[in-house]
């Protein structure tokens, strides 16, 4: 049985531009390392990688919320020019509940980032769509009434 959602891993080519957008949304940089050699390359199924991987952690959250950036040095990396089109098999969209869209919408703007589409009302939320790091489509949900978070076990 799962315990629940670990973490996110996004492969970008701008590690800075990656902690500025997630910045918005409360993510706060906990380590940064290079990983390479034998091991990482095996487990990971990429001979020679070498890559910065940074941890950011939504702070103040009842379950730790993780996201790992990569950014390769080794092999060079391919860039995907699909990423930011829904209309495909694999990895569509992350989604972050916030408590308040308008106020989100206004700090990405502060950084540049625009919605992809107009402010959609379904299923009791409010939702817009980004493009995020490295053209990763990022969706942003304001709850109209929030549901509340789960208890941590005992």
């Amino acid at each position: 049985m799962s315990l629940g959602f670990d973490h996110l891993t996004l492969a970008v080519t701008d590690l800075d531009e990656a902690k500025r957008f997630l910045s918005v949304l409360g993510f706060e940089e906990e380590k940064a390392v290079v990983v390479s050699g034998e091991a990482m390359a095996s487990y990971m199924g990429i001979a020679d990688v070498e890559a910065d991987h940074v941890t950011l952690v939504l702070q103040r959250v009842p379950f730790r919320q993780e996201i790992q950036l990569l950014r390769f040095h080794q092999p060079p990396v391919e860039i995907d020019d699909r990423a930011g089109f829904l209309a495909r098999t694999g990895f569509n969209h992350v989604c972050f509940r916030i408590e308040d869209l308008d106020a989100t919408l206004e700090a990405f703007a502060a950084i540049g980032v625009a919605p992809r589409n107009d402010i959609m009302d379904f299923h009791d939320r409010r939702l817009v769509f980004l493009r995020g790091p490295s053209g990763v489509v990022v969706e942003l949900a304001e709850w109209k009434v929030m549901p509340p978070l789960p208890r941590r076990p005992a």
